[in-house]
């Protein structure tokens, strides 16, 4: 009797263990996050899903999955078109990459407008010397906006071909137009709980980059910061504040933080900018 009862009550606690390596629901895994759902589709380039207990069919895109749980313990990893690195600061600005396809970065957040323009010094210059200083350039602005991919809408090579060289009465131009991509969302929480609600900050460096220049310029500054709101706009977080040096408010694009500093971006007339922010400066 003793013998069955304890068979009885082993029997219950092994029916109330979760069988290891199913789960209630599929969990897709993002760059940023963790998402409980059912999966309903898998197309070529995206996954239909629902949140648990709604019918709503949402989509997200594979550029931005890393892999899927399915609830039956099976794992499907997935790899992005273009295997993109991260641009920790502006002197990385070789890893972004370039792609003449929209389904590249479908699923990655818009960072904005990129633009760049290459001129030759003589009549007689490389076309391809000239073409590599523009994707130079809008690599580099790029990077300063906190981008890890362009997608290139348009380029124009200006000058006549003759023997490899382009001739022309004036020398050789390439330009460049495209827009800015990144696969890092940024937390609005995260940013918050670092900055404390101090509306104050100092800026530490600046780095610009004027639209007649191949290169950036940085400079070691001090200047005072001041944020008057947090927007988060569809991913990109925008601060609405004033650098003291360059008085009137605008809008900054947030492009990188960690636990000491945050960098913005914005642009003024034909220059662009990139300023580090330190949470405390002793």
């Amino acid at each position: 009797m003793l013998a069955k009862f304890r068979s009885h009550i082993l029997s219950m606690i092994f029916l109330s263990i979760p069988f290891i390596g199913i789960s209630q629901s599929d969990t897709i895994i993002t760059n940023v996050e963790r998402i409980p759902c059912t999966i309903k589709e898998v197309t070529a380039d995206a996954i239909k899903f629902s949140y648990p207990q709604e019918d709503l069919i949402n989509t997200i895109y594979k550029n931005t999955i890393k892999k899927v749980v399915f609830k039956s313990g099976r794992i499907q990893t997935f790899a992005e078109s273009i295997p993109l690195k991260t641009i920790n600061s502006i002197d990385d600005f070789d890893l972004v990459e370039i792609t003449n396809l929209e389904s590249d970065t479908k699923g990655l957040y818009r960072v904005g407008y990129v633009s760049a323009k290459a001129k030759g010094t003589t009549t007689l210059s490389n076309q391809e010397r000239v073409k590599n200083r523009a994707y130079r350039k809008i690599k580099i602005l790029a990077a300063m906006m906190g981008a890890n991919i362009i997608f290139i809408t348009n380029q124009r090579n200006e000058g006549n071909k003759y023997g490899g060289y382009y001739q022309s009465g004036s020398s050789t131009e390439t330009n460049l137009t495209g827009l800015a991509f990144t696969n890092n969302k940024l937390n609005i929480q995260d940013f918050k709980q670092l900055i404390a609600n101090k509306p104050i900050y100092v800026g530490v460096e600046q780095t610009k980059l004027w639209s007649g220049d191949y290169d950036i310029r940085k400079e070691q500054i001090l200047t005072k910061f001041n944020i008057d709101d947090i927007i988060d706009d569809d991913g990109i977080i925008e601060i609405k504040g004033e650098i003291v040096n360059s008085p009137g408010q605008r809008i900054f694009k947030l492009v990188s933080m960690d636990k000491d500093s945050f960098n913005v971006f914005y642009e003024d007339k034909s220059t662009a900018y990139n300023v580090k922010i330190e949470f405390n400066i002793k």
